[in-house]
């Protein structure tokens, strides 16, 4: 198996780029890769579906450009995925809904292997994270499932609050923040206060940087990455692979349409 690389990077400190994707065909991960722009790849598996085969194919789509592998999680399900998700060979796992930092040490436990030191929950399954035989020993597939990076949403009310408290908890590797589901969480859309979305993103990235976590953020084009990059933000996503389509669709279909019909 291949190193973390991700982990790698977030152990020196190093700046990442990333994307997300919805597709599980394996080709898309590929064509990423071949863009040579990217440090690792997000795979949406909180909004599109999905089989465990199809998470070890993006792995080893990544894994083949030299690339690491982030899937994002449901809350409900969380435990089961991300074990499967780590035996499939993903580096990183980004956890999704969190309201208090009880369910994220609870998520933390959930994926930590089942040493003395860890306490964790996560045994010695064969499947490829240890190369589907033992040959890899139970203590370094312990190494490996400690050094998976751990990344939480903060896109509740109740998570923004307790920022410092979850920010301190060991396991906790990257936070990022969610406005859409901030903003619902508050009964409103994040279009009617954009404003009030960014200083609570602010607040989480200052509170981040103070306990040493790296704040994840999105961006839509190249240029937004510029204001993250003031506030000391090291850890960018560009764009998203659904998002990319509509624009491409929407707009310049628009543009299209009206060129071919003589509107």
């Amino acid at each position: 198996m291949k190193n973390n690389v991700i982990r790698e990077k977030v152990d020196r400190r190093l700046p990442m780029t990333s994307t997300r994707i919805w597709s599980t065909n394996p080709f898309i991960v590929e064509t990423v890769g071949s863009s040579e722009q990217f440090d690792y790849v997000e795979f949406a598996a909180e909004y599109a579906p999905f089989s465990q085969i199809d998470l070890e194919n993006i792995c080893r789509a990544a894994e083949l450009y030299g690339m690491g592998s982030m899937i994002k999680l449901d809350l409900q399900n969380r435990g089961y995925v991300a074990q499967k998700a780590m035996a499939a060979g993903f580096q990183a796992v980004l956890f999704a809904d969190h309201s208090t930092p009880e369910q994220i040490e609870e998520s933390i436990r959930l994926t930590l292997p089942t040493t003395p030191d860890c306490g964790g929950c996560y045994g010695y399954p064969m499947r490829r994270f240890i190369g589907g035989q033992s040959h890899l020993t139970p203590m370094n597939h312990a190494r490996r499932v400690k050094e998976v990076v751990r990344c939480f949403m903060i896109e509740k009310k109740t998570a923004l609050d307790h920022i410092d408290e979850i920010c301190s908890i060991p396991g906790v590797d990257m936070v990022q923040f969610g406005s859409g589901d901030w903003s619902m969480n508050q009964g409103f859309d994040r279009n009617e206060r954009p404003e009030e979305c960014r200083e609570a993103e602010r607040k989480m990235i200052e509170a981040a940087l103070r306990h040493g976590v790296r704040p994840r953020c999105e961006v839509k084009s190249a240029e937004d990455a510029k204001y993250y990059r003031d506030l000391g933000v090291i850890d960018i996503a560009l764009d998203d692979e659904i998002y990319a389509l509509r624009r491409f669709w929407f707009e310049e279909g628009a543009r299209f349409r009206k060129i071919v019909k003589g509107e």
